[in-house]
């Protein structure tokens, strides 16, 4: 098994290597041309975004908030607790100023993304919005677009694999709980064990569809997001006098003279931006499946909610997250990586079990991503099928959860490496192309001048 696990690492970062230019210029790229179109206006009325997240509108669909409710169950989470240790120990502290220049063109790519999910979808049989990227490729782009569509919803399929929660929940399970300790039977049949009971979990919710996801998610997410940053909060509070050093070291990282000479500046760049997208998935496309669906009439009002994503889930969850690992010291040993890193991390600076609480808080949002991240799936092989066909991709999800939770950390990190990028490419190249569309509305907002 670990010959077969050792080559399909290699053969998927050869394949990433080169995509992670191109998703480089894509995201950074893409997201500065679009910041300078709207001139930085959206990130301006961050208080009309929380206004309207819990103002409702008399249309079919979702509500904003549970539409807001159901990205951050698939972003808030493993990508936030596990995705910046893994940042940190690859990178160093540095990495964390490239996620969060990432995060701000983030919100941005955000806006765009979903107010064009609104502004360019259709309807289900019984009148419910059906958006999405793959939607506005195809309606916006007349020539072109439906090959874009394909492209992005076949990427889709296995971008949008629980193959990261899976894995993250195992190891957690295996690392903390030790259940070998208690029955021996292995680590490899404890990982199927796991596995199964994951994918059982995990049928109750998706099988029951769009409207059992979100009511799931906007009960768990957020009493977990605010626990969550109670205890970072506690904890940093506790080592205040440790955040100044933190930031200058961070700071002093991220622009050492040393690396930027010795060829490793960029690669800490690309890292940084990596696990910013894969921790708001920013110019991805996996939000605007569910913004589409949303309540709104207008377009721009569902962009500025979709912008409180990267807010919560890079711009201040990652920096608790990142902040305490540093503080701790553990990514300085070199045997911890991953959830196993900010487990490490929690233990020392909360009393000796703060990695048995941060446990629990994984296991929901690990479980809480497992459900919503089926609905993109879904929709992705609804669109390249038929609509009503897109359940059946579920069968194929729960599957992967068990192989996911047998194979190595550095496979399902290339996986979604791989797939985010072949996503990510053909959807900047549609918010690009559309972004007049976007700014048109501005303007009859009275936005910009």
């Amino acid at each position: 098994m670990f010959e077969w696990v050792s080559f399909l690492e290699k053969i998927l970062q050869s394949m990433i290597s080169p995509l992670e230019w191109v998703m480089l210029f894509a995201v950074v790229g893409g997201g500065v041309y679009l910041m300078i179109q709207s001139k930085g206006v959206p990130l301006l009325k961050l208080k009309s975004a929380f206004e309207l997240l819990f103002k409702k509108e008399k249309y079919k669909g979702i509500s904003r908030f549970q539409a807001l409710s159901a990205v951050l169950a698939a972003t808030v989470g493993l990508g936030n607790i596990s995705g910046v240790a893994i940042a940190i120990h690859m990178g160093g502290p540095g990495v964390l100023v490239w996620m969060w220049l990432t995060a701000l063109i983030g919100m941005i790519i955000k806006f765009y993304s979903c107010t064009l999910a609104v502004q360019l979808r259709t309807t289900e049989q019984d009148g419910s919005p059906l958006g999405g990227p793959m939607f506005y490729m195809q309606l916006g782009i007349k020539k072109w677009g439906k090959s874009l569509a394909i492209w992005f919803s076949i990427a889709g399929l296995f971008g949008v694999l629980p193959a990261f929660t899976a894995n993250q929940l195992t190891q957690t399970f295996i690392n903390v709980i030790e259940p070998d300790s208690y029955v021996a039977l292995g680590d490899f049949q404890w990982k199927l064990i796991i596995g199964i009971v994951l994918s059982l979990v995990s049928s109750f919710v998706i099988f029951g569809g769009l409207k059992s996801i979100v009511k799931v998610t906007s009960n768990l997410v957020p009493l977990m997001v605010v626990l969550y940053f109670m205890m970072g909060l506690f904890i940093l509070i506790s080592n205040s006098r440790a955040i100044l050093p933190t930031f200058e070291l961070i700071i002093e990282n991220a622009f050492d003279f040393e690396t930027a000479v010795t060829g490793g500046f960029w690669g800490l760049v690309i890292l940084g931006v990596r696990r910013a997208v894969f921790s708001n998935e920013s110019g991805v496309g996996n939000a605007p499946m569910y913004h589409g669906q949303s309540q709104s009439s207008k377009g721009t009002d569902e962009g500025l909610v979709a912008m409180l994503g990267p807010l919560l889930d890079t711009v201040l969850v990652c920096t608790v997250t990142g902040l305490i690992v540093i503080i701790s010291g553990a990514y300085q040993l070199p045997n911890l990586n991953g959830i196993v890193l900010t487990l490490e991390a929690f233990r020392r600076l909360f009393f000796g079990f703060g990695d048995q609480l941060l446990l629990l808080m994984v296991f929901v949002f690990g479980v809480s991503t497992l459900f919503t991240y089926s609905y993109y799936g879904v929709k992705c092989f609804g669109f390249l099928t038929q609509n009503k066909w897109g359940k059946y991709y579920n069968y194929f999800y729960i599957g992967s959860i068990v192989f996911s939770a047998l194979v190595t950390v550095e496979v399902v990190i290339g996986i979604i490496d791989l797939a985010f990028a072949l996503m990510c490419i053909p959807n900047m190249i549609a918010m690009i192309y559309l972004a007049k569309r976007v700014k048109n509305e501005m303007r009859e907002r009275n936005w910009l001048n």
